[in-house]
């Protein structure tokens, strides 16, 4: 099985570390995201990658080309001249992947067992995670504060991990430009034909800002050490 990364974006909210390379090129303790991403995937069998670059491509692809041999897999390199979105982006590698692949978004740091992931009956699953929120929140007994909580995941409440295994029909619904988000997943999801896989222990983390960086950093060694069963 291939899988997909979609590795085109700007990283407009990373600025500085992306003013002269792309987002998955962004160093996490020591080690580009992408990196971090094969690694992770390596583990799971997968070892041909499909890189869809578009910012700063050519830092990527070198990168990419000289690292190759050193992680032991295969990358193939699609490129875009403007930008196409998620789903016009995948739409060019149609002649490229299997019946089944996996696509990722390029900012993301996770050990979720995608071996897990099925596509019965469906033409696409994404991969879902709590929600961890973003403020710190304080809990109450009448008037008196109890405790102080510091971003708490809440479990009542699923977000898009950004992991995603795709059949090879998510071509008959993918725009040539646009994203997959806004026209592809609403039009499955209304003809029953979307899953959604529940990984509620897993480590997941977007990387959006320098906090993101700093904290991933901290916490990347040991959330990657085994995987979410």
């Amino acid at each position: 099985m291939k899988a997909v990364i979609l590795a085109g974006g700007f990283g407009k909210r990373l600025r500085p570390l992306t003013d002269d390379k792309p987002k998955p090129l962004v160093e996490i303790a020591n080690r580009p995201i992408i990196e971090w991403q094969v690694l992770w995937l390596k583990k799971m069998g997968i070892k041909t990658f499909v890189v869809l670059e578009g910012y700063k491509k050519e830092a990527l692809i070198n990168w990419l080309t000289e690292n190759e041999s050193r992680l032991g897999v295969n990358f193939i390199h699609i490129t875009e001249n403007e930008p196409l979105g998620t789903g016009g982006a995948i739409y060019k590698a149609k002649e490229i992947v299997d019946e089944k692949f996996i696509v990722i978004n390029g900012d993301i740091i996770t050990n979720i067992n995608v071996s897990k992931l099925s596509c019965e009956n469906a033409v696409a699953t994404i991969s879902l995670v709590p929600l961890r929120s973003p403020y710190g929140v304080v809990e109450t007994s009448d008037d008196k504060i109890s405790k102080f909580v510091e971003k708490p995941i809440l479990k009542d409440f699923w977000i898009n991990a950004g992991i995603y295994l795709f059949t090879s029909r998510i071509f008959e619904y993918l725009p040539e430009k646009g994203d997959m988000e806004k026209t592809t997943f609403p039009q499955l999801a209304s003809k029953g034909l979307l899953k959604g896989m529940k990984f509620e222990n897993a480590y997941w983390r977007s990387i959006d800002s320098i906090k993101d960086v700093e904290e991933a950093s901290l916490e990347i060694n040991d959330a990657l050490g085994s995987l979410d069963q």
